[in-house]
């Protein structure tokens, strides 16, 4: 009777166990819950993607732009963009008012924000967009500039 029950608590502890191990796996491997942005370096951005041969997205944006602040707080904190822009981008999201913002604003020629391009790895433009844009759209433009 003795063996019984210590074989019953070895098993329940091998299912604790084993439950916590799965659920720390589940943990680790849930989506992303933003895309992660290098914040005010197109250099760090171009080395990035330079080493990594991928394309770079930008976020263009001004801290008083009321869709650049509805961009970061919705579509770019959706899942699937998550997923999706942080496995195929370097992103970097660059205040055009500050740092090399202002000479990287003039020498794109941007005139409205939030403005998103996106680059190649060597700092070509292959596409951009200006304005809030939603999840589905943004996947769809970032789509799009890959396959060009």
């Amino acid at each position: 009777m003795k063996n019984l029950l210590h074989i019953s608590y070895f098993i329940a502890l091998i299912a604790l166990v084993s439950s916590s191990t799965a659920k720390a796996q589940e943990t680790t491997s849930k989506s992303s819950t933003q895309i992660n942005f290098i914040e005010n370096s197109w250099t760090e951005a171009l080395k990035q993607a330079a080493r990594q041969n991928k394309y770079i997205f930008v976020d263009a944006y001004a801290t008083w732009c009321g869709p650049c602040k509805m961009l970061k707080a919705t579509t770019f904190k959706n899942n699937k963009v998550a997923d999706f822009y942080n496995d195929n981008f370097v992103n970097v999201a660059i205040d055009m008012e500050k740092g090399q913002g202002p000479a990287l604003a003039a020498e794109w020629g941007l005139q409205a924000y939030p403005t998103m391009i996106i680059f190649t790895s060597k700092g070509k433009p292959v596409s951009g967009t200006v304005g809030y844009i939603r999840a589905n759209d943004l996947i769809k433009f970032g789509r799009q500039a890959l396959n060009k």
